[in-house]
């Protein structure tokens, strides 16, 4: 018997889905490489988080130009160009033999993720309102779990550590590129697309005062998220002495693991509420995490990552319910982009500065002091959000 075809709304939201968490996987995988990387090429820690910063800041780029152009052009156009991207970026680092070549990739993967991003998530809404935040949430979590996870296990277990993870996800994503043709349109061209390339950054004044309160741990959160991205396989390494990938990428796994737990753990909570559950939950868990680092204890990183997660994925969660509601439905954008470059700022620059930091004080001094300057910005957005949030109701 032939089975039914699905759907085109269906077919439009498990596409989207397949494809962003593709290219999500595809901007980890380099993450358990790093350490090998460094070794190989004579790479500073300094190099290292540039050329992972190099990714956020092209990322923030393509956010901030292209984030609307699908709604103009349609969303097929645009997943095309972001899956055209992503292939030449593998390509990149397949061949790559230095860290310039290496922001090359990371810089044509930033720009890849950065049209696919918004896309992906206007086209899983477009095929399910109903569980469309819901996917769009874990996208970004299953991708990156998926994307360092696999990387560590082919770099210890496979051969050809620097290129065969690129090779897989190469080909997956050239699949991806022949089966665009079965997922459906839902958007019809219109005018303004040249329009739309124009960044609107704009924070409404109703919105200013709620944007600050949360920014403090907003900022925390995209902080140790590239701090796991960049420098965790590495940290671990020297501090637990433990060589492999493999680890170093599970810890990273678990932060994203962790985080989708926590989406649905807190997913029917009321937003303020689960911002102060998460913002503690995040401090409790940096420090197990720096005690891990104290004591040279795997399992204590593993727990304390963990515990982290749960308030990571809590916090990355809420924010945005906090802050979208309090502007109007054309100031919404504006105040997004605002949002965005907030976070993508704080996911980049604390990590080159970690990695600068690194040659001077050390890897596990660099550690400390970036754990307490996350706990002090959770402690002041506790503070901040004690009384409540305008529009909203007392986090406790």
């Amino acid at each position: 018997m032939t089975p039914l075809p699905l759907p085109p709304s269906t077919r439009m939201t498990t596409y989207s889905f397949i494809y962003a968490v593709l290219l999500s996987a595809s901007s980890s995988a380099p993450t358990p490489l790093y350490h090998l990387y460094q070794q190989l090429f004579q790479l500073s820690s300094g190099m290292i988080t540039l050329i992972f910063g190099s990714y956020a800041f092209a990322l923030l780029a393509a956010l901030l130009t292209f984030g609307s152009l699908s709604d103009h052009l349609g969303r097929r156009p645009l997943i095309l160009l972001a899956l055209i991207l992503n292939a030449a970026a593998l390509a990149i680092f397949i061949d790559a033999d230095s860290g310039g070549m290496l922001i090359v990739g990371r810089v044509v993967q930033g720009f890849a993720m950065g049209i696919a991003f918004p896309t992906f998530g206007a086209a899983i809404l477009d095929g399910d309102k109903r569980y469309g935040p819901l996917l769009n949430s874990l996208t970004t979590f299953v991708g990156l779990m998926i994307g360092s996870l696999s990387g560590g296990l082919l770099v210890a277990y496979a051969p050809y550590p620097t290129q065969l993870v690129y090779v897989a996800l190469l080909i997956i994503t050239v699949v991806g590129i022949a089966t665009l043709a079965l997922m459906p349109e839902t958007v019809a061209r219109q005018s303004g697309a040249w329009a739309a390339l124009k960044p609107n950054v704009h924070v409404p004044h109703r919105a200013r005062p709620a944007l600050l309160r949360v920014s403090p741990v907003n900022i925390a959160c995209w902080s140790l998220g590239g701090l796991y991205l960049s420098l965790m396989p590495s940290l671990v390494a020297t501090v637990t002495g433990i060589e492999s990938p493999v680890v170093g990428a599970a810890v990273v796994a678990t932060l994203m693991l962790s985080s989708m737990v926590s989406i649905f753990l807190f997913g029917s909570v009321p937003p303020t509420r689960a911002l102060f559950v998460g913002t503690s939950g995040l401090m409790a868990g940096v420090v197990v995490t720096l005690i891990g680092i104290q004591q040279q204890a795997v399992s204590l990183l593993f727990l304390g990552t963990a515990i982290a997660g749960l308030g990571f994925g809590s916090i990355f969660a809420n924010v945005l319910k906090i802050v979208l509601p309090m502007a109007e439905s054309h100031e919404r954008a504006g105040l997004f982009a605002a949002f965005l470059v907030e976070s993508y700022l704080a996911f980049s620059l604390p990590a080159i500065l970690a990695g600068l930091a690194i040659p001077v004080f050390g890897l596990p001094l660099t550690a400390y002091t970036y754990g307490a300057a996350i706990l002090a910005l959770a402690v002041i957005s506790i503070a901040a959000t004690r009384g409540g949030l305008p529009g909203h109701t007392a986090t406790r």
